[in-house]
């Protein structure tokens, strides 16, 4: 199976990045994909085999799903392996670029049942695209 690939630079450091990527009272300010979803609740246990949850909801009460998974390995402000609910890997990368620039790019396992890859790429992109946003406001 090949994998999509999606990354970022952003204009912080990899401190600030990873606290922003694994707190879950930050993940609920960056984790969705358009203006009309929102995740109202995140939770996470950052160790191996510790599990996260994040509510994904439409803005309008229409729909609602639990994106959840566990850590398989973490290496601090470097990289994180997660198994997602439904068995797809996912590996997300921090790379200091300097002092103040993150370079961060996740890999994963597409879903072959609902979308086409380009959708799913476009996808992640846009929650990443919102995580750099996000962050950069804060810093």
């Amino acid at each position: 199976m090949s994998l999509i690939t999606v990354q970022t630079t952003i204009t912080a450091s990899v401190a600030t990045v990873w606290e922003c990527w694994t707190k879950p009272e930050h993940v609920t300010k960056w984790n969705f994909a358009s203006p009309d979803w929102h995740c109202p609740k995140a939770t996470s246990v950052l160790e191996v085999n510790g599990e996260f949850h994040h509510i994904m909801a439409a803005k309008d009460g229409s729909f609602e799903f639990d994106f959840w998974g566990k850590f398989t390995q973490i290496e601090i402000e470097k990289q994180i392996q997660i198994e997602l609910g439904d068995s797809r890997k996912v590996t997300v990368l921090f790379e200091t670029k300097s002092d103040q620039t993150t370079l961060v790019t996740e890999h994963f396992e597409p879903e072959n049942q609902n979308y086409s890859l380009d959708l799913q790429k476009a996808g992640w992109q846009a929650i990443l695209d919102n995580f750099k946003q996000y962050v950069e406001t804060i810093v």
